[in-house]
């Protein structure tokens, strides 16, 4: 862990709390231990290497502004007193880059969430608006969001900050993929500014953390709002679902989501009728007109349709039980156990008997990605060496892997570090996560 502030001294901490009582209001400020404890946590849980190192940090004070413009008051009243500052949303991520590890103060966002204005092809909300409640506002006016996370009640803010793709990445890819349009930015400079960047330069701010400039209000893209079905089917084993997959995936219009768990871990989630013991599912948010297409593709691969679903919150039903989700199930089904990967490739479907073989117990939840199939593979964990080697060992049989052991900044580090030369001069924005000397056996493998 690489830091360039120290922690504030008590003095410090107390002029924060009594300026930030003043521009924010009493209850917005804590300094009682266990809302310090509660906001200095995310789901780094979930992976056994951060895990063995934690807590990696306590805030010396948490902040809850309430709008936009409170986040910029709070950052800069922060900076003038050399405070750190760890901006956080919802607290989903699951790599510890919402721990705090200078102290300071923590930056939750969650309460800033006013929905500025829902237009043609877009909608402005503040950082703390949870990315579900956009969805429900875009579909007030006929539209629907371009891509939304399958921890659906994570902050828009927080998902810009940490996130990288989710439901509606079939289409569009990534969250950099044109579905970023503006943000408005708090730099760490002593001044309360928000900063209105758009297009590229708002990606400059993106899937970094907060160690450039802390995300206050966004603008993302809309589409226009589809009708869904939730189709459930079923499969003897996984190599079945597999075949499939790929083919569902590139039906027209374009499936929303593509999900399929080896009979093992779906035995781990939420019980469903939906989900018959013993059998791999395939889960999709299928175009309406396209229901027959992915029934005849089950059926002729030997699955079979265990139901089809239908109304406004069906889409979100399946996202939950995507991307990291099944693996967080079997991670809790077995406490201690299980580690996973984030992983992608044609491989992942072609090689899978190889894919599951790098790990002891391996077990891959599937997407259908934009260009390629994306996962997580899951296996017994050991040690970090393990860990590392099976990287190798998948690299070496074309498969991409992202390493979500680590908090450190590895999507376009170096744009991000010449950023935060000039927004964040002194190092106060999330310290410990931007260091210029990371280059992880991974880095930004399958962005």
């Amino acid at each position: 862990m690489t830091l360039s502030v120290s922690p504030p001294s008590a003095a410090t901490v107390a002029e924060l709390a009594a300026e930030l009582a003043v521009l924010l209001g009493e209850r917005n400020v804590s300094a009682d231990l266990r809302a310090r404890e509660r906001a200095s946590v995310d789901g780094a849980w979930m992976s056994p290497i951060i895990s063995e190192q934690l807590p990696l940090g306590l805030a010396d004070l948490v902040a809850y502004p309430t709008t936009a413009e409170q986040i910029g008051e709070a950052v800069a009243a922060a900076v003038r007193r050399g405070v750190p500052v760890t901006p956080r949303g919802k607290g989903t991520g699951n790599y510890g880059q919402a721990i705090p590890m200078a102290g300071g103060l923590v930056l939750d966002v969650s309460r800033a969430r006013a929905v500025v204005e829902v237009g043609d092809g877009f909608v402005t909300a503040e950082a703390g608006m949870p990315m579900v409640a956009l969805e429900r506002a875009a579909a007030a006016t006929g539209q629907q969001l371009w891509m939304y996370p399958s921890t659906a009640q994570s902050s828009i803010g927080g998902f810009l900050s940490g996130g990288s793709g989710g439901t509606g990445t079939i289409a569009h890819g990534s969250n950099d993929a044109g579905f970023v349009l503006a943000l408005d930015v708090v730099h760490a400079t002593g001044s309360p500014e928000l900063v209105h960047v758009a297009g590229e330069e708002a990606m400059r701010f993106v899937h970094n953390y907060g160690t450039a400039g802390v995300i206050a209000r966004a603008t993302v893209r809309l589409e226009p709002l589809q009708d869904w079905r939730g189709v459930y089917a079923s499969f003897p084993d996984f190599p079945g679902a597999l075949s499939v997959l790929r083919e569902i995936g590139r039906l027209q219009p374009l499936p929303r989501l593509v999900s399929a768990d080896t009979p093992e871990v779906t035995a781990t989630l939420p019980e469903d009728d939906a989900l018959p013991p013993g059998r791999a599912s395939l889960r999709v948010i299928a175009d309406a007109g396209t229901v027959d297409a992915v029934r005849a593709l089950v059926e002729g691969a030997g699955g079979r349709v265990e139901d089809v679903r239908e109304g406004a919150q069906v889409p979100l039903a399946l996202s939950v039980l995507s991307y990291n989700h099944p693996i967080e199930w079997l991670q809790k089904s077995a406490p201690g156990v299980w580690f996973h990967v984030e992983v992608a490739g044609d491989a992942l479907v072609e090689r899978i008997e190889e894919v599951h073989a790098v790990y002891e117990g391996g077990l891959l939840h599937i997407e259908a990605g934009h260009t390629v199939p994306i996962g997580m593979l899951a296996g017994v964990y050991r040690s970090p060496e393990q860990v590392y080697a099976g990287i190798a060992a998948l690299n070496a049989i074309g498969v991409g892997v992202h390493d979500p052991h680590q908090w450190n900044v590895d999507f376009q580090l170096g744009r991000t570090l010449e950023t935060a030369a000039t927004t964040d001069p002194h190092g106060l924005l999330n310290p410990g996560k931007l260091n210029a000397d990371y280059d992880g056996p991974t880095k930004g493998a399958i962005r």
